[in-house]
């Protein structure tokens, strides 16, 4: 019998915390703060939002902790699914987090860094698109190439990056409360003036917001990687989530310190626009800390999306090939060297104000059925263990966000776009059935897995308790 591979565990509560907050810091809250100021119409309104957004993090992180430590393996919203709501619902999951989702929001955040990697070139004239999706192109190869040669790679990587964009956001802090005490609180006069209180608006902005949150649940998809997952993970979760949550409300009072509201909301990149008027000409400094930290969010989101892949293949719901980890290196490349393909394959349309919106309105559709999952363990199976466990209220309430968020969007004005994606998510099932369940083509498949797994250099590997 060939010997298997299993994956080390070598994250611990730094790098848990690095991860998290790493990946949660990216693109977004460079780019989101004027987004969410348009759609709501008012600061006071949007300092709101980002609030709710951090506590709908904080409480949605929580229930995942009880989850990682109740169902102990990687893969996050998927593993969950398979152990509550069966093997169908957890494919068309993993389907549409493969060929959507992650590739989806890989892409969005690689433009993001592109742009902001570009900018001291262009800085009077706006750059080609064709110049911007090679440079995005280039980046996302790069980070697949890193996480394929080494776990320690990635993970120093994403310590660096988390502290670079730690000094940036106090500078930015700091520089805020220079400007406020230097007088400039122009822009808290009347601050809900003009609020906007339809359902819609707050449900557009709360994806705006939470696409700055995206990253939460970064640690549920490496749980295997972990050390002491029923300590590390919970106490990961509370201090990065609460970290970033207070970063964020600084971050925007500074924005509003130091531009109007309307400044705010016609900024192509609200930091570029702040570091122009507060540090004049090193103003590109902001460039390049906004690019690096989308660098470190879109490490993470590699990092965390090639579990997911190679989770699903593990349990033959994805191609063999996609649960293997190189022999040497003990990283599941095949998974991230199909993730990475997709991606190129969804940069070639992106348009980063649809991902925002698409994206948050299928993750929050299986966000709610792996809520529901835990609600019917807590109910149905109160005696399995559970090294740390949060009070049913908080599934419940963070449910009910999740059913808003899914559905505001669509009742004020409804798109044939949300239409498609939901098909999209229930063709799934449809791929299941002779793909799946009946195990069409095998002697192919089991060809190129054997082909692959040589030229990879990869094998199997077993699962971590």
């Amino acid at each position: 019998m060939a010997q298997k591979l299993s994956l080390k565990r070598e994250v611990g509560i730094i790098g848990a915390m690095s991860f998290i907050a790493g990946t949660m810091v990216g693109s977004g809250i460079f780019i989101s703060p004027q987004y969410v100021l348009l759609s709501i119409g008012s600061p006071g309104a949007s300092l709101i939002i980002w609030t709710c957004c951090g506590l709908t993090a904080m409480l949605g992180g929580l229930c995942y902790a009880e989850l990682g430590t109740v169902i102990p393996g990687s893969g996050g919203e998927y593993i969950y699914m398979l152990r509550t709501v069966g093997k169908i619902v957890a494919f068309m999951f993993v389907f549409s987090f493969v060929i959507v989702m992650r590739p989806v929001s890989a892409t969005g955040v690689a433009l993001a860094c592109a742009e902001y990697v570009i900018a001291p070139f262009y800085s009077d004239c706006t750059p080609s698109q064709l110049v911007l999706k090679c440079v995005a192109a280039g980046i996302i190869l790069l980070l697949s190439l890193i996480n394929c040669l080494s776990v320690r790679l990635a993970t120093g990587i994403q310590v660096v990056t988390t502290l670079v964009k730690a000094v940036v956001l106090v500078v930015i802090i700091v520089g805020g409360v220079v400007m406020l005490f230097q007088g400039n609180n122009e822009s808290f006069d009347d601050a809900f003036e003009g609020t906007k209180v339809g359902v819609s608006s707050i449900g557009i902005a709360f994806y705006q917001g939470l696409w700055s949150y995206d990253g939460w649940n970064t640690m549920n998809y490496l749980t295997e990687e972990l050390k002491r997952p029923e300590v590390n993970l919970p106490r990961a979760l509370v201090i990065a989530i609460s970290l970033v949550t207070a970063t964020y409300l600084l971050v925007n009072v500074s924005y509003l310190a130091v531009m109007t509201p309307k400044e705010m909301m016609t900024s192509s990149a609200v930091a570029v626009t702040w570091g122009n008027k507060v540090l004049g000409s090193w103003g590109w400094i902001m460039s390049v800390a906004a690019a690096l930290s989308a660098f470190g969010s879109l490490n993470g989101t590699f990092f965390s999306g090639g579990r997911v892949c190679f989770v699903a293949a593990r349990e033959g719901h994805m191609p063999d090939i996609l649960s293997m980890a190189h022999v040497h290196r003990l990283t599941p490349s095949p998974a991230l060297i199909f993730t990475t393909l997709i991606s190129l394959v969804v940069l070639i349309p992106g348009d980063f104000q649809s991902i925002v919106n698409f994206f948050s309105f299928t993750a929050w559709i299986f966000y709610g059925i792996t809520l529901s999952g835990l609600i019917y363990l807590k109910i149905k199976k109160p005696d399995l263990p559970r090294p740390y466990s949060v009070p049913i209220i908080l599934p419940i309430l963070v449910l009910i966000v999740a059913t808003f968020l899914v559905l505001a969007p669509i009742i004020d004005k409804p798109q044939i776009e949300y239409l498609y994606v939901t098909l999209f998510i229930l063709s799934g099932a449809v791929v299941y059935v002779p793909f799946i369940h009946y195990k069409l083509c095998p002697g192919l498949l089991s060809k190129l897995t054997v082909f692959l797994q040589l030229f990879l250099e990869v094998a199997p590997v077993e699962k971590n308790q």
